[in-house]
């Protein structure tokens, strides 16, 4: 079955088609604004591809309902719409997409993906708050996880490279972008994660601030009188990187580390230091790591990360060799020669993952 994908971001469209063996036969990145996109742009991108099968979307949250991928109709849109508060910046763009998607090709299945579904089966331990019960029975409060699409293709892919596909592995992924969480993989399956009710928590990212003490924002709207749209303002796109360097790319970050600047330096080890403790904490959570995996704009492209934590890590057996981290390439392992835990560089492929999603959903009943 041939499955057309599409991306949809707040800033990008990302459209690729894919053979019935994963081969990819396009692949285009349009700009939008807002989630926004240009119809003609997407009907002529859409033109120069080949006939397709299917149609399957990337969608970030599937909320508590929906734990594979599904079908589109009215009643599945119309309840992913309810699910936009969960993730402004993403669940949008994905609707957008839906829209857009089925006013072009009428005449195509399409099928929702989800990024949480991945994480869908946590065990309770790892998607439990500590908080009162009204909020999770009412409200619905757990960690859903983010990613999921990404961290099981680097999962998948990552077994594949070690030679260890269907065998048990202990796999920390770690998906590195503007938005960026780990995932402790065990088996196949996903055991934890960082990402949790929304994709603020975890780790410091591009523009959000990552994990934060909530009787700071509990004081900052006694003290400071913010309110709602004013912290999550502050917390989605004011935050990370860029409130720590000035910047929210981490190639300028390292350029002007480089330089000596200690606004990046600063930015650097606090971004380094949440990573490798949430990495230590995702092995703990499988009791053991076989390997680690590198993913996204971040993690595929920026060697001085990769190195500083693996160092960071040596003690239970991370290691990379410093020529093949300087120059890696995607799907590449970058372990030094003594390390007892391997470490390798996956390139990117959620469409892959999605496309996957897409068959096992319309051959299901």
């Amino acid at each position: 079955m041939r499955v057309l994908v599409f991306n949809a971001g707040s800033s990008s469209l990302k459209i690729r088609a894919l053979d019935e063996h994963d081969r990819l036969l396009a692949d285009h990145e349009l700009t939008a604004s807002r989630g926004h996109f240009d119809e003609d742009d997407v009907a002529k991108a859409i033109q120069a591809i080949p006939p397709m099968d299917a149609v399957g979307h990337r969608v970030v949250h599937g909320g508590p309902r929906y734990k594979t991928a599904v079908r589109l109709d009215d009643a599945v849109v119309q309840y992913l719409d309810s699910l936009t508060e969960l993730a402004p910046l993403h669940q949008p763009a994905a609707l957008a997409g839906i829209e857009l998607a089925g006013r072009l090709l009428p005449e195509l299945p399409a099928v929702a993906a989800f990024d949480t579904a991945f994480h869908a089966d946590m065990p309770a331990a790892s998607a439990t708050y500590a908080i009162p019960a009204e909020w999770r029975e009412r409200w619905g409060i757990k960690r859903y996880g983010f990613h999921g699409l990404s961290h099981a293709y680097c999962a998948r892919r990552a077994a594949e490279l070690l030679g260890r596909a269907g065998r048990g592995l202990r796999i920390v992924t770690c998906h590195l972008g503007a938005g960026a969480s780990l995932a402790a993989v065990s088996n196949g399956r996903s055991v934890a994660t960082t990402m949790g009710f929304t994709p603020l928590e975890g780790l410091v990212m591009a523009t959000r601030s990552g994990d934060l003490d909530p009787g700071a924002l509990l004081y900052l709207q006694r003290h400071a009188h913010l309110t709602e749209s004013q912290l999550f303002d502050a917390l989605e796109h004011r935050s990370g990187l860029v409130a720590l360097a000035g910047t929210a790319d981490m190639q300028q970050v390292l350029e002007r580390l480089a330089a000596g600047e200690e606004r990046a330096r600063l930015a650097f080890d606090v971004y380094i230091q949440r990573l490798v403790k949430a990495m230590a904490a995702m092995a703990a959570a499988m009791g053991g790591l076989d390997a680690v995996v590198f993913t996204g704009g971040v993690g595929e492209n920026a060697a001085p990360v990769r190195e500083a934590a693996a160092a960071a890590l040596a003690f239970i057996g991370v290691g990379v060799d410093r020529e093949r981290n300087a120059g890696a390439s995607p799907d590449l392992d970058i372990s030094s020669g003594g390390a007892l835990v391997r470490t390798l560089v996956v390139r990117a492929r959620e469409d892959i993952e999605v496309a996957r999603e897409v068959r096992a959903a319309l051959e299901r009943p």
